[in-house]
């Protein structure tokens, strides 16, 4: 993937996004590190740390969506500079929670980084959080 310009990555990422929100992790699983530094600051207030800890706790989030869930990215800003890249903007989505199951719209706020390994991106942060209203 080194030739593969940042932009098509991010769209690969989006896809990524849209199968988590129906019950598969198996395309963002593919997009982070296998170990080192990683966090994510989740959308329920908590903080997980290290490649192997974030890797489980998406794949376990994940497999709580439904799978009629579909997803799509708002991006505001987004860039590449050596081997760091970002994007920035909201996550709208509709999935399908709960049991029973229940339909539910999500529009958050999401700031990605990611870091080249070995030639690839990969997902090393992720803040997700529910904006003001407004």
């Amino acid at each position: 993937m080194p030739d593969q310009t940042f932009d098509l990555f991010l769209a690969r990422r989006e896809a990524a996004a849209s199968a988590y929100v129906r019950g598969d992790g198996a395309p963002l699983e593919a997009m982070l590190p296998r170990s080192g530094p990683a966090s994510f600051h989740s959308p329920t207030g908590d903080t997980v740390t290290g490649a192997g800890e974030v890797t489980k706790r998406y794949l376990s989030d994940a497999a709580l969506f439904g799978e009629d869930g579909i997803s799509r990215f708002d991006i505001i800003q987004s860039g590449a500079s050596g081997d760091l890249g970002y994007w920035t903007g909201f996550q709208v989505a509709t999935v399908t929670l709960g049991n029973p199951p229940k339909q539910v719209d999500m529009r958050i706020r999401v700031t990605e980084i990611f870091r080249r390994i070995d030639g690839d991106w990969k997902l090393v942060h992720r803040h997700a959080d529910s904006p003001a209203e407004g």
